[in-house]
């Protein structure tokens, strides 16, 4: 029997899903906004980990900030990238390859291990004054 499709994915009998084109699942964790890039046997794993403050609203906080962003990178897991977008968020990113077969417990298990191991960089984040990452216009 062929795959069925179901939202962005073809489902095999198995349960093993076959991506249709770069499905993205969008969640959250501690008030964060993350997603997770499906393609075949990969999944890249992106969270909005926290804002460098602007000088106009607190730039006592800005050197902390900054001190952090250097270190962090040294830090991090083998696979994961720290990134400082235009707009003074920091986006934390983490490539892997799906072990065996691409199921939706699959990919729900490296969402919750990816959430679960941002826990002691945002921790870090928010004691050198970076907030949720929420930026303000």
């Amino acid at each position: 029997m062929d795959p069925t499709p179901h939202g962005p994915f073809l489902v095999a009998l198995d349960g093993q899903l076959t991506p249709v084109g770069r499905p993205a699942l969008r969640f959250a964790w501690r008030g964060r906004g993350c997603e997770a890039v499906v393609s075949a046997g990969h999944i890249t794993l992106a969270a909005q980990a926290g804002a460098v403050p602007y000088t106009i609203d607190r730039a006592a906080l800005r050197p902390a900030a900054f001190a952090a962003l250097e270190a962090l990178p040294a830090e991090l897991p083998e696979g994961w990238r720290l990134r400082l977008l235009p707009d003074h968020r920091v986006r934390l990113e983490h490539a892997m390859e799906l072990e065996g077969t691409t199921t939706a417990t699959a990919l729900v298990s490296a969402m919750v291990g990816f959430a679960l191991a941002l826990d002691p960089y945002l921790d870090r984040l928010e004691s050198a004054g970076m907030e949720a990452g929420i930026v303000k216009t």
